[in-house]
């Protein structure tokens, strides 16, 4: 499966961004999703996932209560938006997708899109 991110751009803290991940090339409904980011100078670290049916979805506790993953199989698209931003919410965004019944480790996702950067200015 291919995967291509868009939506990322420059907000100032406490505004929302959508981000959109378009996937091609395979059944998108038979993948579990879920969206990483990686800060300069930082790791790559898990942000959300969702199953293939979108009926169970899981957060990093720095995200939950302002970030909503979800997913629509028949445009083969998964969405994270983004509410309250922070400062501390900047980096780079990649979507991801994984052949497992869930994960939330990298090692787990076999495929990768190219990332998208958000901002976020205090």
């Amino acid at each position: 499966v291919q995967l291509q991110a868009s939506g990322g751009g420059l907000v100032q803290a406490g505004g929302s961004l959508r981000l959109s991940c378009a996937a091609s090339g395979s059944t998108f409904s038979s993948y579990t999703v879920g969206w990483f980011r990686q800060a300069p100078g930082k790791e790559r670290e898990f942000v959300a996932t969702i199953n293939w049916s979108g009926s169970w979805t899981y957060y990093t506790d720095s995200v939950k209560g302002r970030f909503t993953i979800s997913r629509d199989n028949t445009k083969s698209t998964m969405y994270l938006q983004m509410n309250s931003l922070k400062a501390e919410d900047t980096a780079l965004y990649y979507c991801a997708a994984s052949s497992a019944s869930y994960g939330s480790q990298p090692r787990q996702f076999g495929y990768w899109g190219q990332g998208t950067l958000v901002t976020v200015s205090s």
